[in-house]
């Protein structure tokens, strides 16, 4: 299953955006889904990661701001960002399966980037 993400743009500070990532199968048998983000200079970072079940971890810098959600019949998943700051200004990655050891996350299904930009 191949991942692209969509969605980004250039947005002002307290603004929103939706970012998209569509599949090109079934999103159905990916157990935990994610969004990661990577800004110029920094390692890429988890943003929201949601389970099959419904739970859900976000990054503290953007828990009350970002919802991840998906749907499986569109077989897309979405990020919706509110109240977005200039610091969240990066390349946003959606990812099927993700798993963390040796410091990172690492996937067989990452979605070529995304580019939010948040302008003050």
């Amino acid at each position: 299953v191949q991942l692209q993400a969509s969605g980004g743009g250039l947005v002002q500070a307290g603004g929103s955006l939706r970012l998209s990532c569509a599949a090109s199968g079934s999103i159905s048998g990916f157990n935990v889904m994610g969004w990661f983000r990577q800004a110029p200079g920094k390692q890429r970072e988890l943003v929201a990661l949601l389970r099959n079940g419904g739970d859900t971890d976000y990054e503290d810098s953007v828990k009350g701001r970002f919802t991840i959600s998906r749907d499986n019949v569109k077989n897309t998943m979405y990020l919706q960002m509110n109240s977005l700051k200039p610091e969240d200004t990066a390349v946003y990655y959606c990812a099927g399966d993700p798993v963390y050891y040796a410091g990172t996350y690492h996937s067989d299904h990452w979605g070529q980037g995304t580019l939010v930009t948040v302008s003050s």
